[in-house]
Parts: structure tokens; sequence; C-alpha cells
């Protein structure tokens, strides 16, 4: 793959050439208004500057307000996936046709502020720093088991990742050219890109925000979802889950054979018959239900390797529309066209 320039200093200007990737499923109420704050924004803080909404196969009319935002402003490009691949290769794609020095990454419902981008771009500017995500103060809008969950969770994946992955941060972040280039290296089915941003090291800094609830429409995720995302992160980044197993295993072989070697010693001296049926019956269950739970944590991780064995791209593109490059942008040299990705694999540098 032809490298690009990596300098960390691409940030130097004032006014920076930057790309926003927001991924979009069924956002249909919402994304008048927030199109609307995220241009006040950029025009204010960026001389060149593109939006690139992934269109991740919505179903309500998502992909029709981005076409005719696309047409009526300069700065938007709207990437149509072939379907529904997911939040995480829906950003995957996004960060694909980012061209900016720095990329920011952002959720389309508003419950991340796109004001809070120009705190990004100072940080970024000040600090020369890679990476400058938003850390949650607080959560408006959420039940507090949904907190309560989502802090338990970034807890445990605290303990057991070999990469520090911070806690209470989500997407919402800008990274600088030579981060991006970084990630978009990485090509892994099973995506889990609050650990792949970490994992890519260069230095990073948080800033706290109090986020807000969705400004329309309902959240995509329900606890079933969130349980198989928790998953994801958790087999993603460690093996300790199997390394569990095997210490259940063993203290399960353990004690089998200490209570084996009890029970054979009461009857050689005393004489007492070995304990009936009920007993028999609770032992096997609760082996038989240990050695499942082994085999299907097992099987989660076979299943991973399974995947990434086919070598498929991470997803198709249906179509786009725009360029995203504004008037008097230089986000791409003159005469330069924007190279379409047709699918997720990786893509090359100039």
């Amino acid at each position: 793959m032809k490298s690009e320039s990596l300098s960390p200093d691409q940030n130097d200007s004032s006014r920076p050439r930057l790309s926003v990737v927001i991924p979009v499923y069924n956002e249909q109420e919402v994304l008048p208004e927030f199109h609307r704050r995220l241009a006040a924004v950029m025009n204010e803080i960026a001389d060149s500057w593109e939006a690139i909404y992934v269109n991740d196969g919505s179903a309500d009319r998502s992909g029709d307000l981005l076409k005719e935002l696309a047409r009526r402003d300069a700065h938007v490009l709207m990437v149509d996936l072939s379907r529904n691949f997911g939040k995480e290769i829906a950003m995957t794609a996004g960060l694909d046709y980012a061209r900016g020095d720095g990329v920011v990454v952002i959720d389309a419902d508003l419950q991340d502020p796109p004001e809070l981008i120009r705190e990004f771009v100072r940080e970024w500017q000040e600090s020369k720093v890679d990476v400058v995500y938003a850390k949650r103060r607080a959560r408006s809008g959420e039940s507090a088991m949904r907190r309560l969950t989502a802090s338990y969770f970034y807890r445990v994946i605290q303990r057991v990742s070999r990469v520090r992955i911070p806690e209470d941060t989500g997407d919402f972040r800008l990274m600088s050219r030579r981060a991006v280039v970084a990630l978009r290296e990485l090509r892994e089915q099973h995506r889990f890109m609050k650990g792949l941003f970490a994992w890519i090291g260069f230095p990073q800094k948080a800033i706290l925000y109090d986020r807000d609830a969705r400004f329309a429409g309902t959240s995509k995720f329900n606890y079933w979802k969130l349980w198989n995302f928790a998953l994801e992160g958790i087999t993603s980044f460690t093996t300790a889950p199997l390394k569990v197993a095997t210490y259940i295993g063993l203290s399960v072989a353990t004690f089998a054979f200490v209570f084996g070697a009890f029970i054979i010693y009461k009857t050689l001296v005393y004489g007492d018959p070995v304990a009936g049926y009920p007993s028999l019956i609770v032992v096997v269950l609760f082996l038989g239900g240990t050695q499942l739970s082994c085999i299907g944590l097992l099987g989660e991780y076979l299943g991973r390797m399974f995947d990434e064995s086919k070598g498929r791209p991470l997803y198709f593109v249906k179509d786009h529309v725009g360029q995203g490059i504004g008037a008097g942008s230089a986000l791409s040299a003159p005469g330069e066209q924007l190279q379409i990705p047709q699918s997720g694999r990786a893509p090359q540098e100039a």
C-alpha cells in the first residue's frame, strides 16, 4: 500500500481542513436540525470542510433527505451503503472517504453537540495530540439501568483488556490524518471502534462534556443489542474469558478430585454408602452447564476466526451523491476527482 504523509504537524493552520463523518440509520426526524447546527460550526472554524453522511441501509426517508442535502450544500457527500452493515462499519466507510487533515466522528442524533467540535479543534491545535475525544460527565435522557450497565461495562473492559479503553467515552472525537490512516489499516470484520481508536495509540486527550438527550426519534440500541455489543468489545480485545474458563475447569476438576477422595475414604473407613440420585443429578447438571458455557465461549472466538478467514470486504457502496467539497475548498488538488471506493477493502493512499 502506498503511504501517505504521516506528519503529526498537519494541524498547524489556524483554520484547518476538516472532514466530519456521520453514520446514519433511520434519523429522518433529526437530520435537518443536525446539519443546520453542524454547518454553522464548521463554517466558523474551517476554511475547507466536508460532511460525509453514511446512510447505513435506512428504512425511512433518511436517504432521500441526505441526497437533497448533498444537492443543496456543496460540502456534503452522501455515501449510500448497499444494506445495513451496522454503525461500526458505517463509521469505517466514512473514514475511508475522509480527506481532511482532521477528521471528526459524530452521531446524527444530537446527543453529542456539534458545537463541541470548536473545543476539539482548539485542543488539537494547542496540545499537538493526534486524538481529542469527548468523555461523558453526565448522560441526559438515559435510564438508570442504561447508565449502570454502561458504567459496569467500561470498568470490566478496562480490567480485562490489554489496551486501555477510556471510560464513559463514545465515538465522538477528532483525529489527525495519521491516526485515520492507521485506522484504515485495520480491516477486521468484528469491529469495536472504541477499542480500535485506543489500539492505534498516538497521543490522545479527553474533553469533558454533558451528553444531551436525543433531539428526536428513538435509540436504535435495545438491551439485547447492547449485550451483543459488549460481547463484541470484550472478545475483540482480550482472551481473558478463555482464561476464566480454564480456571473454572481446573477448579471444578480439583474440587471433584478432593470430594471423590473424601467419599472413597468415608466408604472404606466408615462403610458409608455413596450419596444417591439427587446429589448425583446436581453434580451432573452443574458440570454439564459449566462445560456448555465454556464450549459456547470457545464458539464465540472460533466464529470470529471463521468470519475473518473469509476475507470479505467490510461493505459495498450502492450510490453516492455530491463531492463533499465546498466552494474554494482545498481538500483536493485542483482538478482532482474524488476516488470512490466501491467496497470496504483497504483503500489505497495517494
